[in-house]
């Protein structure tokens, strides 16, 4: 991909003295016509790119922009490795890491010693994700509209949108992007898409805003939960909302407070618990759980 070139002959220059463009097409496996398109985009970028001819010449970065070579220590390019390699962990292949591999060789030693970080951004649904996200890409690479099937509380139904921005966020995927229908943007989840696709109908790109991903935005709360669990709960209350999600009681049991969002997600969550818990207040949630128990028992005695 053009942007890894980019990023690639960049850090060539930051490390070398001077580099020719042949040895970078080679590197990267393009014609040296296409080095020297990216050479000037990177200097319409403001990266001082000189050329020196003769003997000893090439490709450098000018002489009084040196102090630039230091600028990413390291450390901070082992990170970068880090994320880079946090994409082949989605798309299921090993394009970045041998995008970090041809850097490396025969550079300097900034991606020697052990690395420290590993970031895996794929999950159970590893298989279905890769291709969304791939369509996605292409979409906003090619400012072409997506189309599919989107799934919510409200029902589901048939989206298209212009997409912008593909998202990592609160461990899931979701796409930004502008939607035909409602004529705003909107944030969609990857996991309750079905049926994307790529239209044939194009669109101008237009300054987009950025979508505002404060917690607060996306799950106001409203909800002030109290609730008793047993000892045993502790590791997942932990796990899910902190250590100061409770606080441990002379029986030893905990009491769990916190502000959630959406009513039917939290009785769910609840019943994952069994007779572990048991829901305080609102007063009127414990009674609407009460009766939606007493239903399910009937439901079961019904099926003897």
């Amino acid at each position: 991909m053009k942007m890894d070139r980019l990023i690639g002959i960049l850090s060539i220059l930051l490390q070398r003295e001077a580099v020719t463009a042949p040895m970078l097409a080679k590197r990267f496996e393009v014609s040296v016509r296409t080095i020297r398109r990216d050479v000037d985009q990177l200097c319409r970028a403001g990266i001082p790119v000189v050329t020196k001819q003769g003997a000893g010449g090439g490709l450098s970065i000018m002489e009084g922009y040196k102090i630039d070579r230091t600028l990413l220590t390291g450390r901070e390019l082992q990170d970068i490795l880090a994320g880079l390699r946090s994409l082949d962990s989605v798309n299921g292949t090993n394009r970045y890491g041998m995008l970090m591999e041809k850097l490396s060789a025969g550079s300097s030693n900034f991606l020697s010693g052990s690395q420290s970080v590993f970031i895996d951004l794929s999950s159970w649904y590893k298989s279905s994700l890769a291709p969304k996200i791939e369509l996605i890409r292409e979409g906003i690479d090619t400012a072409r509209e997506l189309r599919f099937c989107y799934y919510s509380s409200s029902g589901e139904g048939e989206r298209q949108i212009r997409p912008y921005y593909l998202i990592f966020r609160w461990s899931s995927w979701y796409v930004w992007g502008f939607c035909t229908a409602r004529q705003d943007f909107r944030l969609f989840k990857l996991n309750r898409m079905d049926a994307l696709a790529l239209t044939d109908t194009r669109f101008e790109k237009q300054p987009a805003p950025l979508p505002d991903l404060q917690d607060e935005r996306i799950f106001p709360g409203g909800i002030c939960v109290k609730a008793l669990f047993r000892p045993n709960c502790k590791w997942r209350l932990g796990e899910e909302f902190g250590v100061n999600c409770f606080t441990v009681q002379p029986d030893g049991r905990l009491l769990f407070h916190a502000d959630y969002t959406n009513k039917e997600n939290l009785l769910t969550w609840l019943l994952t618990f069994r007779d572990e818990a048991e829901l305080l207040e609102p007063r009127e949630l414990r009674e609407e759980l009460r009766e939606a128990l007493a239903s399910v028992l009937k439901l079961y005695e019904e099926g003897k």
